[in-house]
């Protein structure tokens, strides 16, 4: 074989590899039940798996459990989840992934500022909402034409109030930006925009205390 064709391969399988280490996978999982000292996980999307202190099921370890948190350990990487909490990746990442960091407030609610459409708004996390929930003036400000719609009623603190299901062009927060959101429009003045589940699925979500870390998956 020739050197130059000797070059190229080098070259590539570089290529290769360099690729590979850029995104290597991490483990998602997800605390659904603790049954004594055990811990009841789902590794990747999977079964339910019951594993007790010490044990290792693939790369993952159970550290510790308590009433309705555990901590695991994952190629040298610990991480506490909380029962209820979406899953958490834990492991190599995507080094190129895009974050934004936030730091909740004394209520220990989690806030931001971000866009809709490129219009300025304040995000507030809520994993309860299942879209990006918004009032009429804000959808408004952002160029949404939200009556052409599908109509329904919400219930709110309010009361039960008319709403109209949506998809937001792009939402952005930091450097993280999405492109067709799924929302929804409140007949209600709101002082946030609610941040629901059709923004945070496409996240990794990590929570440490005071601090949450958004990564984007897709």
């Amino acid at each position: 074989m020739g050197f130059m064709m000797m070059t190229m391969l080098r070259c590539a399988m570089a290529m290769i590899l360099a690729i590979l280490a850029g995104h290597a996978v991490a483990a998602e999982v997800a605390l659904v039940g603790v049954l004594g000292s055990k811990a009841l996980l789902v590794i990747d999307g999977g079964a339910p798996r019951t594993l007790a202190v010490g044990q290792l099921v693939g790369d993952v370890k159970l550290l510790s459990v308590s009433s309705d948190t555990a901590e695991i350990e994952i190629r040298g990487q610990r991480s506490r989840l909380r029962m209820g909490d979406s899953p958490v990746s834990v492991g190599e990442r995507n080094s190129a992934a895009k974050q934004v960091t936030l730091v909740s407030d004394v209520r220990g609610h989690f806030s931001t500022s971000g866009s809709i459409n490129g219009a300025n708004v304040t995000f507030l996390v809520d994993t309860g909402a299942s879209s990006v929930a918004m009032g009429a003036s804000t959808a408004m400000a952002a160029g949404i034409d939200f009556r052409k719609g599908e109509p329904g009623m919400a219930g709110t603190a309010n009361g039960v109030v008319p709403m109209w299901r949506v998809r937001i062009r792009n939402v952005r927060i930091g450097d993280i930006l999405l492109n067709d959101v799924e929302g929804a429009v409140m007949q209600v003045d709101m002082p946030y925009v609610l941040l629901g589940m059709s923004f945070l699925n496409r996240m990794e979500m990590r929570r440490d205390g005071s601090t949450m870390v958004l990564t984007q998956r897709y």
